[in-house]
């Protein structure tokens, strides 16, 4: 890869080929070379002037043009571009490009390209619905192609339904995710469990913590970077968008997170305990809303079930099991004996203590922990600490 990351952008006759506008314009916020190759119906949505300012490259439109220098003019940008992306993309270029026609620039340039290639459709509901549509979108993922798949709602001929462009967010992450060179996580399975549970007194109120699901989110994000097919438990209390392509599972309680672990933990290479899961539950929650008196209430509490524990008890040879420890005193001591007694691969221990580390934040100050070593990191961001973690994973698996 080059120093910054050549993007090809190719951009076809849709109406939301505007939105394509604001995608260059971020790229270029991320430093990376942006080339644009428009259809000549995309040039009737927007100008080429437009997308040149933007991307501060010429856009490349016609197959013979004389101005440009003398080169191969589709097979140079072919070559050059660590990752193509057409946005939007019709049913019409969809078609061309799983069945190799190539009559102008883009299709010819895409034909050519050996990158990861990104296909964002965007099209009315009816045409996106048609059979021929459908089995060209998956003749897209038969052919290695990242599909981002379009949204549902108000369309701009009128129609309510899906065809909508997707995000712009989850268009930029799937290309972010493309020029990951070290996809070491390809192939892998990875659960990841996230948030708080909430354990119900009544049908009012209920016992829970601080949890945000800021870690176990940027864990799956990263997984998911790395190349992994991720499942994400997710207490229903967590605020946070999912990562793009990631299986999220909503849960409330604690008994409903250990059913679905339980279930899902054995076809797993990797599970990571981040979630906060409450330790007590109400032993007899009432189905009424309990009223207030000026009498002392006692609550009487049952444990839950211990699912990092279970884990341990029923991992199978070649599974990496890691959970987290947050302590407020003796972290290494109650880390290490965490470790052993839940028979875990690794702890990812940090403290209330710590500045920037714990509940709510967007860093986090961990301790890696496994029988054989014990890696105090820096503060970094939660993302960074995902990364981080996965990457200590692949060492002790190496």
């Amino acid at each position: 890869m080059q120093n910054k990351p050549c993007i090809v952008v190719g951009i076809s006759g849709g109406i939301a080929a505007y939105k394509a506008a604001q995608l260059v314009s971020d790229l270029r916020k991320k430093d990376y070379e942006i080339h644009v190759i428009m259809t000549a119906h995309a040039a009737q949505f927007i100008t080429p002037l437009t997308l040149e300012t933007l991307s501060q490259n010429r856009v490349s439109l016609d197959m013979f043009d004389r101005n440009f220098e003398y080169q191969v003019q589709h097979v140079s940008l072919a070559k050059k571009a660590d990752c193509f992306i057409i946005v939007p993309a019709t049913a019409n270029v969809i078609a061309k490009i799983v069945h190799g026609l190539a009559d102008d620039m883009l299709t010819t340039t895409f034909l050519a390209a050996r990158c990861p290639k990104i296909i964002c459709p965007a099209m009315n509901t009816g045409m996106l619905e048609n059979p021929v549509t459908r089995q060209n979108l998956q003749l897209c993922q038969q052919l290695g192609y990242t599909l981002v798949e379009s949204e549902a709602g108000f369309l701009a001929c009128g129609d309510i339904g899906k065809g909508r462009l997707a995000e712009l967010a989850q268009i930029e992450e799937m290309i972010d995710r493309s020029l990951y060179q070290d996809r070491f996580l390809l192939n892998k399975k990875v659960l990841i469990t996230a948030g708080a549970t909430q354990e119900a007194l009544d049908p009012v109120r209920y016992l829970t913590n601080h949890s945000t699901g800021k870690m176990g989110f940027a864990l799956a994000n990263q997984a998911a970077r790395l190349g992994a097919e991720v499942t994400l438990i997710a207490g229903k209390s967590v605020q946070l968008k999912p990562p793009y392509g990631v299986r999220l599972i909503r849960v409330t309680s604690a008994q409903e997170m250990f059913e679905q672990v339980t279930q899902l933990a054995e076809n797993q290479d990797i599970v990571i305990k981040a979630a906060a899961v409450a330790d007590y539950t109400p032993l007899n929650p009432v189905d009424h809303k309990m009223k207030k008196s000026d009498k002392e209430l006692v609550l009487q509490l049952k444990r839950t079930p211990d699912i990092l524990a279970w884990l341990g008890a029923h991992k199978r040879p070649g599974q990496f099991l890691c959970g987290f420890a947050m302590e407020t005193e003796q972290l290494i001591e109650n880390a290490k004996e965490k470790l052993h007694r839940k028979n875990a691969d690794m702890i990812v221990a940090n403290s209330l203590c710590e500045a920037g580390a714990g509940f709510g934040t967007d860093t986090n100050k961990v301790t890696l922990i496994t029988a054989s070593e014990i890696q105090e990191m820096a503060l970094l961001s939660k993302e960074e600490v995902a990364l981080e973690i996965f990457k200590a994973i692949q060492n002790s698996q190496e």
